[in-house]
């Protein structure tokens, strides 16, 4: 039955014109259909893919605005240190106008002590004011007899200051040595606080300069 159905359908093909071009029309839409369902296919993929995509966007999204979130936080917290580090520069400043002189004397007793551990008991050390070339230079702590030359300040706020307050003290030095035309043994700088990163390069530059550099504790021990 089923080989006398395919002989007849083989006769039509052959004998049928419109016959064999209503098959080839079927054959031709089955095989579009076939290939819209494989394309229906991908494009159900690229769908998924593309939902997962902006899925990943929006998670992205969500820890961007916990970031700008942490920065707006973060700039608050360092408003705040700012402030708090201009106030504290404030009431050192203030301290500094009421007590400097108090300091300065604090420290050449400091300085005197330091001079009879050296062998020199009768050291008389207190301000100086130094007359070089019609101008005069006060000397914070000044010892004759040793040669002793100190600069005195309750705080150095930032690297520009303490580089100042290297060059006031060594120019200073060198005109007591001019004047007194001998050599320091001792160059004194006392600095009663600073930030770190300021401790630091005065400590280093100190050392590379052979100046005795008095702080914090050891200033007011």
């Amino acid at each position: 039955m089923a080989g006398k159905l395919k002989k007849e359908f083989i006769e039509l093909l052959e004998k049928d014109l419109d016959f064999r071009y209503t098959v080839a029309g079927y054959l031709g839409f089955s095989e579009i259909l076939k290939r819209l369902d494989k394309l229906e296919e991908g494009q159900e993929k690229l769908w998924k893919g593309q939902e997962k995509l902006w899925e990943e966007v929006r998670k992205l999204w969500v820890e961007v605005k916990a970031i700008r979130e942490d920065q707006r936080k973060l700039w608050v917290e360092v408003k705040a240190i700012r402030e708090d580090q201009r106030k504290l520069r404030a009431s050192f400043e203030s301290f500094g106008r009421a007590l400097g002189v108090t300091l300065e004397d604090y420290t050449a007793s400091v300085v005197k002590l330091m001079l009879e551990d050296m062998g020199y008991p009768d050291a008389e050390v207190g301000k100086k004011t130094l007359l070089y070339n019609n101008e005069l230079y006060e000397v914070n702590v000044f010892c004759d007899n040793p040669l002793v030359v100190g600069e005195v300040t309750l705080y150095v706020k930032d690297l520009d200051e303490a580089r100042r307050e290297i060059e006031k003290l060594l120019k200073r030095v060198e005109i007591a040595e001019k004047t007194r035309d001998k050599k320091a043994v001792l160059k004194i700088l006392a600095v009663a606080n600073a930030p770190k990163e300021v401790m630091d390069y005065l400590k280093k530059t100190a050392k590379q300069k052979k100046i005795r550099l008095l702080y914090g504790k050891e200033l007011m021990a």
